[in-house]
Order: C-alpha cells, then structure tokens, then sequence
C-alpha cells in the first residue's frame, strides 16, 4: 500500500500488476475502490449471451476504470480484463466522492473523463446499429490506429477480440482482414497491421 499525500489530504492508495488477460474488474461485482490505470492498457467489455462479448473501448495509461460506476451503480455494469501487463492505483471509493465534492479540480477532471466516456459508448452503439460490418472493421482499424498514434500498429488484440470491437464474428473479422489486404487498402502480418490507404478506410468506415 502507498499513501499519497498534499497539503489537504493524505490517501490510501492500494498498487497492483495484472498479468496478460488477467481480470481486473467482472461485471456483476460490487464498486469499491476508483481504479486509475497507470501502465498497460485493458478492454472494457459488456458481457453478453452465449458468451458473445461487446468491447466497447481500449484503456490506456492516464484512464479512470470504473468510472461510469463511481455514483449511480453499487455494481460493474461491465467487464475489464488486461490486454498485457498492466499495473493500477486503487482508492476507496468513498474516499473519492468525498474528494469529488470538496475539490473542484478534481471534480472537473471527473467530468471531463465521464463525458469522454459516455461519449466513446454513444459512439459504439451508433455504429452497431448503423454500420453493415464492412464498415465497422475499417472503424475499429481507425481506432486502434488513432490509439496507436501510427498507421503501422500492432493491435495487442486476437482476432476474436477485434471481432468483439467491431461487434461481428470471429470469423466475419478474419475474412474482412483478408478482402482488405487483398484490396491493399492494409497489410496484415500476424497481429501487426499496416493502414495503406487511410483514405479509402475512412471512406468505408463512413459509408459502412
């Protein structure tokens, strides 16, 4: 356990490294303590039927875990699992709404994550509900590039997971993967992935 300590307030804070699909937080549990990853990056995902999962976003370092369930639910609503080894801060969460109230920074910085959040999620059922699945593959490519920072990437996701992203099949995630290098739009080698043609991604994801 560490403590971090300002002028005002000294906090707990609890350290923890996650291994490589090691889960950090199940949907379903109880709330008690906000999570803040400080190393790695993780899936958030809902848990479906049939086991048919839904990952709505990749967390990287600087991002809130849990935050969607910081005020209005005892309970995950959702599933966050390591996606390689990660390492996180935890602090009770009764601690935070106290400091949510009292410190006004913090409680703008809250916010700011929260919309982010919401945004992100608003973003993931537009495109489920309106994008054939072409058009969801080129989406999920942007994004993971965009995150990357780089048109030349590796996805850190197995082709199950980037089925799960884009909201398709497995399956329906391997072949779009090859029609696309095929088009040579982008080059595929194992989990390394090459955007040749940015352009005519984005058109695909915007007509899709």
């Amino acid at each position: 356990m560490n403590r971090l300590s300002d002028s005002s307030v000294d906090i707990d804070t609890i350290n923890i490294t996650y291994k490589r699909h090691e889960q950090i937080c199940k949907q379903g549990s109880p709330v008690t303590h906000a999570i803040y990853l400080i190393s790695g990056s993780a899936k958030l995902y809902i848990e479906g039927l049939n086991n048919r999962n839904i990952i709505l976003n990749i967390m990287r370092p600087g991002d809130y875990i849990g935050l969607l369930s910081f005020f209005e639910s005892p309970h995950y609503f959702y599933s966050i699992m390591a996606l390689e080894e990660s390492n996180i801060c935890m602090i009770d969460i009764s601690l935070v709404k106290e400091l949510y109230l009292a410190d006004h920074q913090l409680l703008v910085s809250l916010n700011a994550a929260f919309g982010h959040s919401v945004a992100n999620i608003m973003t993931k059922l537009i495109s489920l509900n309106q994008k054939q699945i072409r058009g969801r593959i080129a989406e999920s490519l942007l994004y993971l590039a965009d995150l990357n920072g780089c048109d030349e990437f590796s996805m850190g996701l197995t082709r199950r997971e980037l089925g799960e992203l884009s909201g398709i099949s497995e399956e329906n995630a391997v072949r779009l993967l090859t029609e696309l290098r095929k088009e040579k739009i982008i080059d595929v080698d194992g989990r390394n992935i090459s955007i040749l043609d940015r352009r005519i991604l984005q058109k695909i994801c915007e007509v899709g």
